[in-house]
């Protein structure tokens, strides 16, 4: 299955270095892989090719180096640099981590000027839909049932995602935790991952998490903020002008595995879209160069919109999420500018339908398949 970042990394490769991360199992090496056949793959999670890595043993006349899991070496941005100013290029490097990079190993020298950022995501619907033979609604069934992750959806059955999913959750906590951070505390974070499961498209308290937890707030922050840096989950925030008056008001935490939302096709619905939504968002900021983000809007009296996109500090667009109401959303108007999209996303919806004051309404499919990003 070829994924969607294949011909952007292809254009990029060999120009600098290429630092491509995201979630366990999302595809990184199998992408980095169909790149170029000749190549050398080097993980720092394997003792000896940790002894290659330590040596820079490895074999300079391939043409594509994969360096693997890199940010769990000690300074490892100081010794790539050191091996970029040094040897130069050929051979392409690429760099793979199913953590945020820029979260670990920030002492040492910057990589400022010598690479480019890429962020892999899991299959979203407008993937699935190019590269698979799936139908649009069974691709789209697949996914908010057991998520994009490719081993798992390519397979489609519940039984082997369910089975699939535990080991990865164990992965990354008894693996990724423990070598990252010098956090101990798994069973803790595993009831967090819990409740962050029942509450996906519902504002985050800390504080209230910290009380079910019986741990401090600021305990809990630095958790919520490990789980977004092994891309467990994601947070999205309030967007308002003001950037510190938006920094007080509570986020909102979705999974990267769909299937990992607990409550229903409804908050299973909104994360899929959430996901899709960020997804493009990141191949705007990493292909691009476009300055776009995800944020939802609400204001003092309550009144929200799920999504909102965006783009040079204006909103461009705004998305409400219903699994069966057509009806739209009044607070779609309320908070819309003169060239601001809107549309409410709605599951069971056959038609789309466009409206005299400018809202759109789409069937979850439809919208899926073409993010307005």
């Amino acid at each position: 299955m070829k994924r969607y970042l294949h011909d952007a990394l292809l254009a990029d490769l060999g120009r600098k270095i290429l630092l491509l991360s995201g979630p366990r199992q999302c595809g990184k090496t199998t992408l980095s892989r169909d790149l170029e056949p000749d190549h050398q793959y080097l993980s720092q999670d394997l003792a000896e090719h940790r002894l290659l890595l330590e040596d820079k043993l490895w074999d300079r006349e391939k043409s594509l180096l994969i360096f693997d899991e890199l940010h769990k070496r000690d300074r490892w941005k100081a010794w790539l640099k050191g091996v970029y100013d040094v040897e130069g290029m050929p051979p392409a490097i690429i760099v793979t981590g199913s953590a945020r990079m820029s979260a670990f190993g920030k002492t040492g020298d910057s990589l400022a000027g010598r690479h480019f950022s890429f962020r892999l995501h899991p299959v979203d619907l407008a993937e699935a839909l190019e590269h698979t033979e799936l139908a649009p609604q069974d691709a789209l069934t697949r996914l908010m049932r057991v998520g994009g992750f490719p081993e798992p959806f390519l397979d489609g059955s519940e039984r082997f995602y369910r089975r699939w999913r535990r080991s990865h959750i164990d992965l990354i906590l008894r693996e990724d935790l423990v070598t990252l951070t010098a956090v101990r505390d798994i069973q803790s974070i595993e009831t967090l991952i819990e409740l962050l499961r029942r509450q996906v498209g519902s504002t985050v308290s800390a504080a209230s998490l910290a009380r079910d937890l019986s741990k401090s707030p600021t305990t809990v922050q630095s958790w919520l903020q490990l789980l977004e840096d092994l891309f467990v989950v994601f947070r999205v925030t309030p967007w308002h002008r003001n950037v510190a008056r938006s920094l007080l008001k509570e986020p909102k935490f979705y999974f990267h595995d769909n299937g990992l939302v607990h409550g229903g096709d409804g908050p299973r619905l909104e994360n899929l879209v959430a996901c899709a939504l960020l997804k493009a968002a990141h191949v705007a900021r990493d292909v691009e160069g476009r300055d776009i983000a995800l944020h939802y809007v609400r204001d003092k009296e309550k009144r929200e919109v799920d999504f909102v996109v965006i783009e040079d500090d204006e909103p461009r667009h705004l998305i409400e999420v219903k699994l069966a109401d057509a009806t739209p959303s009044p607070h779609l108007a309320r908070f819309a500018g003169p060239d601001t999209g809107r549309t409410q996303v709605v599951g069971t919806l056959d038609t789309a339908r466009s409206r005299p004051d400018g809202t759109r309404v789409e069937p979850a499919i439809a919208f899926l398949a073409t993010p307005p990003i």
